[in-house]
């Protein structure tokens, strides 16, 4: 699995990170890394909640080995 983060600076000087492939992966951040920082933890609840909920998470299959 790979996601990019797309990163902007807004005209007030915030800075705003995105996750398009992950629907609600948004947030701002005073800093370029704090926005960076954010994302990737927000996108990480995202997909944790995800999984705990039985929903299909694409590529999860492949960081996972089950062992008997």
């Amino acid at each position: 699995m790979h996601l990019a983060i797309e990163i902007d600076r807004e005209e007030d000087g915030r800075w705003i990170a995105e996750v398009q492939d992950i629907p609600g992966a948004l947030v701002y951040g005073d800093t370029r890394d704090e926005a960076i920082v954010r994302v990737k933890a927000l996108v990480l609840r995202i997909i944790a909640d995800r999984i705990e909920n039985m929903e299909l998470v694409s590529d999860m299959d492949e960081l996972f080995s089950i062992m008997a």
